[in-house]
C-alpha cells in the first residue's frame, strides 16, 4: 500500500503519484514518511526530497523550503520552489550563497528576524549546491 505524494509550487502541480516512501527535509531534520504515518504539518528547510520505490531512491527533487502536510495515506508538499535534482544548477546555488552571506554580513546583528531569514537562505543555497553536485 503506497503513500500518495503531491508536490505543489506556487505555479503548478509538479508531481502527483504513489510512492513507497518519501524522505522530506524537515526543519528539524530529515523525516521519512511511510503509509500509515501520524498526521502532522511540518516546516521544510532547503534540501532534497527523495522518493523511494522498491527500497531504492527513484527520484530526487530540490526544494528551497515550504511546508508538508502528512496524513496516513497522503503527503502534500507546498514548496516555495521545487526542481528535479538533475536540473539544479551549482552556479545558481553559488550565486544564491554569495548573496545570502552578503545580506547576513550587512544585517543589523540585533535584528534577529533578518538574521534568521539570511541564515535560512544560506542553508538553502548550500542544499542547492549539494543537490547539484549529486545530480
Amino acid at each position: 500500500m503506497p503513500v500518495e505524494l503531491e508536490i505543489v509550487s506556487p505555479e503548478k502541480l509538479l508531481l502527483s503519484r504513489p510512492v513507497e516512501m518519501v524522505v522530506l527535509p524537515a526543519y528539524e531534520g530529515e523525516m521519512g514518511v511511510l503509509p500509515g504515518h501520524s498526521p502532522m504539518i511540518v516546516l521544510l528547510r532547503g534540501g532534497t526530497i527523495r522518493l523511494y520505490e522498491g527500497g531504492v531512491v527513484k527520484e530526487e527533487l530540490y526544494v528551497s523550503g515550504g511546508f508538508a502536510e502528512v496524513t496516513p495515506e497522503r503527503v502534500t508538499v507546498l514548496a516555495t520552489e521545487a526542481t528535479p535534482s538533475a536540473e539544479v544548477s551549482k552556479s545558481e546555488g553559488e550565486r544564491r550563497l554569495a548573496a545570502a552571506e552578503a545580506d547576513y554580513a550587512a544585517a543589523d546583528k540585533m535584528d534577529v528576524v533578518t538574521l534568521d531569514t539570511a541564515m535560512d537562505r544560506i542553508q538553502s543555497a548550500r542544499a542547492m549546491m549539494e543537490a547539484a553536485h549529486a545530480a
